[in-house]
């Protein structure tokens, strides 16, 4: 549960009234404007001084990127995940780690949705892969844009293009700007902004406030300001933010909050505890590595039968699954049938040259199923 301040409960009573009870509003520049790179701050001294403090890891000095480097994997699957479900995606954290691994879209789910998770992998990548020269330049966010949208509007030519039709914002009495001009000029306004704020953190909530508010894009403006945020975070190797566990309704009222009131207290809430969950979670992640996992332990035997089989059976990532699935399901018990199926393909997606000897694979056989795999 995200623990709420005094004035982000007052803004959450006020936008739980039904539309009809709220005051319509329109895009306000004066709140862009008015904010002053360096001398206006969203966070406090003492908000950012924490967050620096529980998000930077002990790496040293690095090139850019290298802490997400590291995580790449795990980011990929909780940030593309969490982000999507935000926007209302029904794949399970273990549907989306087959479908970014092995290409596998869950069954009974909207096309849709495998590409919006599918988009935000591509994006993640985009941000880490150029983590030492992108910024809050036109061409890093419309890009990140075209990433995120790819397939999913009805003119593709609107993937990467600032808006030029209006849009309405469900459930909200906000009305965005719609002349195509202004728009355009408050976005490179927005964008020298965020370029010219020197704390990180500061960078990554003013683009969660601002750049929604503007609604910059057709749709898909939510999305790339959760990525855009991190980029100031990857860049500086902080522990990105990833989402975890954040309710979609709290989040969904937090940046209604910016919308109708202009008030960003409801969404600073939201911000700082994600943040804290997410540089928590990877301050386990760290100090767990090499810790034995128990029901490893416990499957060894299992584990280690199974990805032999698929390594000397020469069996390719979509087929993998089937046959891990279906061994599973007669020599593992029910309850724990998921969970072995989990590690199982962890395992798999983890064989390298280094390791695989302990599955008394042999150096031709593991040539060969590698080619394969990929």
């Amino acid at each position: 549960m995200v623990p709420l301040s005094t004035d982000g409960r007052e803004i959450q009573a006020y936008l739980r009234k039904v539309p009809a009870a709220r005051r319509l509003v329109g895009y306000d520049r004066s709140f862009l404007e008015g904010y002053r790179p360096n001398e206006s701050f969203y966070l406090n001294e003492q908000e950012r001084a924490e967050l620096h403090r529980v998000g930077k890891p002990d790496i040293g000095e690095q090139p850019a990127g290298t802490y997400a480097r590291r995580l790449l994997d795990r980011l990929l699957i909780e940030l593309s995940w969490n982000s999507s479900r935000l926007e209302g995606n029904t794949y399970s954290l273990l549907d989306t780690r087959r479908l970014l691994a092995f290409s596998q879209q869950a069954g009974g789910k909207d096309v849709a949705e495998a590409q919006m998770i599918l988009n935000h992998k591509d994006a993640i990548e985009f941000i880490v892969s150029s983590a030492e020269e992108i910024s809050f330049n036109r061409y890093s966010i419309l890009n990140l844009h075209g990433l995120l949208a790819n397939n999913l509007l009805p003119d593709p030519a609107a993937s990467g293009g600032l808006r030029r039709i209006p849009v309405g914002i469900h459930g909200s009495v906000f009305h965005p700007l719609e002349v195509p001009a202004l728009i355009e000029e408050c976005f490179d306004q927005l964008l020298a902004t965020a370029e010219a704020i020197a704390d990180p953190f500061e960078q990554a909530f003013f683009v969660m406030a601002q750049l929604p508010y503007l609604q910059p894009f057709e749709d898909v403006n939510k999305r790339v300001s959760r990525l855009a945020a991190n980029i100031p975070l990857i860049r500086m190797n902080l522990c990105p933010l990833s989402f975890a566990d954040v309710p979609a309704e709290i989040y969904t009222l937090a940046v209604l909050g910016v919308y109708e009131l202009r008030r960003t207290e409801l969404l600073k809430d939201v911000f700082l505890w994600a943040y804290r969950r997410s540089a928590e979670r990877y301050a386990i992640v760290r100090q767990s590595l090499g810790e034995p996992d128990p029901f490893r332990l416990r499957f060894r035997d299992d584990i280690r039968q199974l990805v032999s089989e698929v390594v000397r059976g020469q069996v390719g990532r979509r087929a993998a699954l089937g046959h891990i699935q279906q061994w599973t399901e007669q020599n593992i018990a029910a309850e724990t049938q998921e969970k072995f199926m989990e590690v199982v393909e962890t395992e798999l997606l983890s064989l390298h040259e280094g390791n695989f000897a302990r599955y008394r694979i042999r150096p031709s056989e593991f040539e060969i199923w590698r080619e394969v795999w990929r």
